[in-house]
């Protein structure tokens, strides 16, 4: 069975699929086996192309009047292709530009075969372009990501604060421009820092802390015992 799928980028009645409609019946496509669209081909939000999609059948053959009408890019095309192979359904265009793609032929699975290629080689390029970037910009001391929402400074005031049996969690957050779960990833309820904590204070554990040993003293009624003296 042969479905068609037509597209026109404005909804605004200046564009009108009458020329793909005619040239889809031509080609042997029932007029009750026609879908539309009227939305920009960049957008994903096409209800009638998921329709289209959903009603094929294996056996059935997708036929589009050229090929822009149904995939936003090359990668998006390749996908929908495959997809579409792996179903057991055939595609084919009828003008333009990929006009020798018909899926249910030899020749034209060759065709496609190409264009996945260039696909393919698109993405390497841009994986390359992106790992060469990040590498450039951590030489440079940036780093990507969105940044911590808590700081050296606010991790202090936070366990000073949680030690306190008074402290109301939530006015705390407020005052920090934390969440709850960030605060507590952080920090424990009784104001004992986290691995998250650690890392970002660049501690570890007993790391930075200070010990006193055991003194002695000959003086009666005072005696000095080992203390732990934790940084804030």
């Amino acid at each position: 069975m042969l479905v068609g799928y037509m597209r026109v980028s404005k909804a605004d009645g200046s564009q009108t699929t009458d020329l793909q409609r005619d040239a889809l019946l031509v080609a042997g496509v029932n007029p009750g086996a026609l879908y539309e669209d009227k939305a920009s081909g960049k957008t994903d939000n096409r209800p009638h192309l998921a329709a289209c999609l959903k009603a094929l059948r294996p056996g059935d053959t997708l036929v589009v009047w050229k090929l822009d009408r149904l995939g936003r890019n090359l990668r998006h095309l390749v996908n929908v292709v495959h997809d579409l192979t792996d179903r057991g359904i055939g595609l084919k265009v009828l003008t333009g530009q990929g006009a020798a793609i018909d899926t249910t032929t030899a020749s034209g699975k060759l065709v496609f075969g190409i264009f996945a290629a260039l696909a393919e080689f698109e993405r390497e390029l841009i994986s390359e372009r992106t790992i060469a970037g990040l590498a450039a910009a951590r030489a440079r001391g940036r780093t990507g990501g969105r940044p911590n929402k808590m700081t050296p400074a606010k991790l202090r005031l936070a366990r000073a604060s949680m030690g306190q049996p008074d402290t109301n969690v939530g006015e705390l957050c407020k005052e920090l421009g934390v969440t709850r779960q960030t605060l507590y990833r952080y920090v424990s309820p009784t104001g004992e820092l986290r691995d998250a904590g650690r890392r970002l204070m660049d501690l570890s554990p007993g790391k930075g802390q200070v010990r006193v040993p055991d003194l002695h003293c000959d003086k009666p009624g005072l005696a000095l015992t080992a203390v732990t003296v934790l940084p804030f």
